[in-house]
């Protein structure tokens, strides 16, 4: 490999969208147990943006963010992954504990490369692992996807993208699914993505609207929103049913929350981390396929060059976005 720079969005410091600044920086040099990879389209995530806004403490800047990437591999340690072979990364410290995604380049552990057969565009398989791994990863957790056609699912934060993939994964198993968004202009995205009704979500609760379709609520409340929904969505689920967790819209913390008050005697409250997607290769290859033979959308919202990445950073600041915001380097 002839390059000795690359391009990158370094992160500079905790702030706006101005911080991400585009510049050259040397590609790094590989060393035993990582391998580089040639990044061809990353994902932009929620994540991303709240460590870019300083609510990551650990994170040092500069950084260059990102916590997925898809690609091929330039330079590798590991006789597994040869050279040219496409893979995709996500988590495990991308962005945060060492450079991610928003670069020409990324050096990254070899246990979190996965290597994917794949005739689909960059664009469409960088809007695919983070956001279909963790709104697999979720579901399955809650017991939904075992579930099946007997399920009753409401997913809250729906025109998010992990919340988009995941109605797109419930209506692929024929899961009657509810979503919420606080946006009418977005409902078309909604339906779109397979969700069977869609409601408006003013900030109050949704007891109402929901039991007009499910009088004894839904077996399953997937709440990407989080902190100031979650414990509405105790209340909103059935005695018994299970509320997953696996987002955080609102924020981190649940303020004086209480369980033994607040969770239903034999309500489950759970939760989905995408640190777990971390090597789910088989998963991934799964939902690749299914795209590939048009079962799954990508539910793609706007696909940017790194020059706009802090023009999608706004964007999604700015909940404008219905799916996948995907930069492409």
């Amino acid at each position: 490999m002839s390059e000795t720079t690359m391009r990158a969005a370094v992160c500079v410091r905790a702030g706006g969208p101005e911080v991400l600044e585009i510049g050259e920086r040397p590609i790094p040099r590989v060393r035993p147990g990582w391998s580089l990879v040639r990044v061809r389209g990353a994902g932009v995530n929620r994540s991303e943006l709240r460590t870019r806004q300083g609510h990551s403490p650990a994170v040092r800047f500069p950084r260059v963010l990102g916590i997925e990437c898809v690609g091929d591999v330039a330079a590798s340690t590991d006789p597994g992954l040869p050279e040219g072979t496409t893979v995709a990364a996500v988590m495990g410290g991308m962005g945060r504990e060492f450079d991610g995604g928003y670069a020409e380049f990324a050096l990254l552990p070899n246990t979190l490369l996965m290597p994917i057969r794949t005739t689909l565009p960059w664009h469409v398989l960088a809007a695919l692992p983070e956001t279909y791994l963790t709104a697999h990863g979720a579901l399955a957790t809650s017991g939904v996807l075992s579930a099946g056609r007997q399920a009753r699912l409401l997913i809250r934060g729906g025109t998010s993208s992990v919340g988009m993939a995941a109605i797109s994964l419930a209506a692929a198993e024929g899961i009657d699914t509810v979503t919420t968004t606080r946006r009418p202009a977005k409902v078309s995205a909604l339906i779109a993505a397979g969700a069977d009704h869609v409601l408006a979500d003013d900030g109050g609760s949704l007891a109402e609207a929901v039991q007009a379709i499910w009088p004894g609520g839904p077996d399953y409340v997937l709440d990407l929103v989080g902190a100031r929904t979650a414990v509405d969505s105790l209340r909103l689920v059935r005695r018994g049913g299970t509320v997953c967790v696996a987002g955080s819209l609102s924020g981190w913390l649940i303020p004086d929350f209480e369980p033994i008050a607040m969770i239903p005697s034999g309500t489950v409250l759970t939760a989905f981390h995408s640190d777990e997607c971390v090597g789910s290769t088989a998963v991934l290859q799964r939902i690749v396929d299914s795209v590939e033979a048009g079962v799954l959308p990508p539910n793609i919202d706007q696909v940017v060059a790194l020059d706009d990445i802090a023009a999608a950073h706004r964007r999604m600041e700015n909940d404008e976005a219905a799916g996948k915001l995907v930069m492409l380097p």
